[in-house]
């Protein structure tokens, strides 16, 4: 038998094991949507009625801070904030905006152990990415302080990110950016507070620098808010010589459309 008898063989065997035991692990745990919980017909999918009431951040939007714009301005527009004060990274993209079911999703991953719902949300990132990471040369999360991590078992961040990985064969440097300063929660700070509480957080560990000097790095979170802990790291990676940031988060916070 040849290689490809082989594979085909080794293939259609895999499947005819596999097959038996997703039947089974659907019964007992049915496909449900990832918002609402009624029944669905694959796993990590939406209802119909979750599905409308998602507000998906589609062009146009402001070309550097990605906010949504409620008319066409023309291409290369910016908005009055982005003109007025830059970011330090270069570009931010978020697939959806964050509320309602976008908000559960995000509460389901970073506090209820929903990991299993980190591929589907890398992939509405990867295709909101605007040709980013098809650009980029790698990815890096935003990192947690060692004793959050150990509390909360895994990170957000990193879910996504790894899956983003996958997704598009670029390489996951997660061991890159670290958060050397345990910060209090952000929920519930201004904006002000938020940048005093990130200030000085985080650092690229001795020797490491290499990894990303003078490439194009995607930045990933889950939600943006006001920005300031993308903005702490951001700086951390443009000084050890980072070429391009761009900042890519599952939701972000916005009022109405431009």
């Amino acid at each position: 038998m040849g290689m490809m008898g082989r594979e085909i063989t080794v293939s259609m065997l895999r499947a005819g094991l596999i097959k038996p035991w997703s039947a089974l692990a659907d019964l007992i745990y049915p496909p449900a949507c990832a918002g609402c919980g009624t029944l669905t017909g694959a796993h990590r999918s939406l209802c119909p009625a979750c599905w409308s009431g998602i507000r998906f951040i589609e062009r146009p939007y402001c070309e550097v801070l990605g906010s949504p714009f409620s008319h066409d301005l023309g291409t290369g527009i910016l908005s009055a904030e982005a003109i007025a004060d830059p970011p330090v990274f270069d570009r931010l993209r978020s697939a959806a905006i964050h509320d309602g079911v976008v908000r559960d999703l995000v509460l389901g991953l970073k506090y209820r152990d929903r990991t299993d719902l980190a591929p589907m949300m890398a992939g509405w990132m990867l295709r909101a990415s605007d040709g980013t990471i098809a650009a980029c040369d790698a990815i890096i999360p935003v990192p947690l302080h060692r004793t959050r991590l150990f509390s909360r078992k895994y990170n957000q961040a990193a879910e996504l990110a790894r899956h983003l990985a996958r997704l598009s064969g670029k390489p996951l440097l997660a061991a890159t950016l670290l958060r050397t300063k345990r910060t209090t929660q952000q929920v519930g700070l201004g904006a002000r507070a938020r940048e005093d509480n990130v200030r000085g957080a985080f650092a690229i560990p001795e020797g490491r620098a290499g990894d990303v000097f003078g490439r194009r790095i995607v930045l990933v979170d889950d939600v943006y808010t006001t920005g300031a802990t993308v903005t702490a790291a951001t700086r951390v990676l443009k000084k050890a010589g980072v070429a391009d940031v761009t900042v890519l988060t599952f939701a972000r916070a916005v009022g109405d459309p431009i």
